[in-house]
């Protein structure tokens, strides 16, 4: 008998657990209330599927959501999906005419963006979010720019090409003071559009962070993103510390069984897959509720140490996951890989099979 004692195929999978994902979904909601809630659905909802979330995320009482890019809110809506929808990351080659005429509400940080709205020849006016650069220095007009920006909104909107429905930021979350600054030339901001003739239904400043610790920055909605997924947007506390659930669980086969001088596992996932490489000193996973050192990581397999206990072939490990059997969370992985946890969940790659529960 070799060493090995058997080997099988590979195939990990991410297990989304769309009944926690209501769960984080409806307790913030209520946390947040009266505000409304827009779901962030970024980045195929952060690796865990877009139209699934959507769907749950709406089920459990977001009433908007937040999809950044056009193509991303087309595809909802050619799957049926009715809700409110913004989008705010454009290029020179965006199809706003598209997004318009689907009933997408546009982010709008600079003049150009406007120009190109008017040229699209759209058969209705754009919904549009005007957009302040409050300190975050990601997009969004410049306090200097601003008036400007708000008086071309204007006049498009005299003209029937625009309508102006909303006024809104982000913050940096850096600090709460610097928060705070940022909250005060949001409604600085406002106030300057408002004396510009400009008139807002809506108010939006605060995401996951603020709208949970601040909440005179939550204005008429919160834009929820990680805290929706089981993942805490604070370095000083857990998800599950804030009474959130982990919906991703990202799952591995044991492949190889080494029963030599060392006993080790192979596990059918690596780096390809999203498995940070950085910290695996400290990195443990889970199979049989029992924590297991890994070893080493490869492109498409992982080395973890079992001991003397038995493992055998097409055992399943856990990566991390809600932290009830043994395996880590995926924020504990990030303390390992010096990231966030948002980096963890979206990592994980696309050639990863998603599986949905609840």
């Amino acid at each position: 008998m070799t060493i090995t004692d058997a080997i099988a195929e590979p195939v990990p999978q991410a297990v989304i657990d769309l009944a926690a994902l209501r769960h984080n979904v409806s307790a913030l909601a209520k946390l947040f209330a009266p505000s409304e809630v827009m779901l962030a659905v970024k980045a195929d909802a952060y690796g865990h599927g877009l139209l699934p979330i959507a769907l749950a995320g709406i089920e459990a009482g977001a009433t908007s959501l937040a999809v950044l890019e056009i193509p991303a809110g087309l595809l909802l809506r050619h799957a049926g999906v009715t809700v409110p929808m913004l989008a705010w990351l454009h290029g020179s080659k965006t199809d706003f005419r598209a997004g318009i005429e689907a009933d997408i509400e546009l982010g709008i940080s600079a003049r150009w963006q406007l120009d190109a709205i008017a040229a699209a020849g759209a058969d209705r006016p754009a919904v549009i979010h005007l957009k302040v650069d409050t300190g975050l220095s990601r997009n969004g007009a410049t306090l200097e720019e601003w008036p400007g920006l708000v008086q071309s909104a204007l006049e498009l909107q005299s003209q029937g090409v625009v309508h102006i429905r909303a006024a809104w930021s982000h913050l940096a979350d850096a600090s709460i003071q610097d928060d705070e600054i940022a909250l005060a030339e949001f409604r600085r901001a406002v106030l300057v559009a408002e004396k510009l003739g400009a008139t807002f239904e809506v108010l939006h400043l605060a995401a996951s962070s603020a709208g949970i610790r601040m909440p005179e920055a939550r204005f008429d909605l919160v834009r929820l993103g990680i805290a929706a997924y089981g993942i805490s947007p604070f370095d000083d506390s857990t998800g599950a510390e804030l009474g959130l659930v982990p919906v991703m669980r990202l799952e591995a086969p044991v492949t190889e069984v080494h029963v030599g001088g060392s006993r080790n596992a192979r596990l059918g996932i690596g780096y390809a897959d999203g498995i940070p490489t950085l910290g695996i000193a400290k990195a443990h996973v889970a199979i049989g509720g029992i924590r297991r050192q890994v070893i080493a990581i490869e492109a498409d397999s992982m080395l973890v140490d079992i001991g003397t206990d038995r493992v055998d072939v097409g055992d399943t490990a856990i990566v991390f996951g809600p932290g009830v059997n043994g395996e880590p969370i995926a924020e504990k992985w990030a303390d390992w890989a010096e990231t966030i946890g948002d980096e963890m969940v979206t990592g994980v790659a696309s050639r990863v099979p998603r599986s949905y529960i609840g």
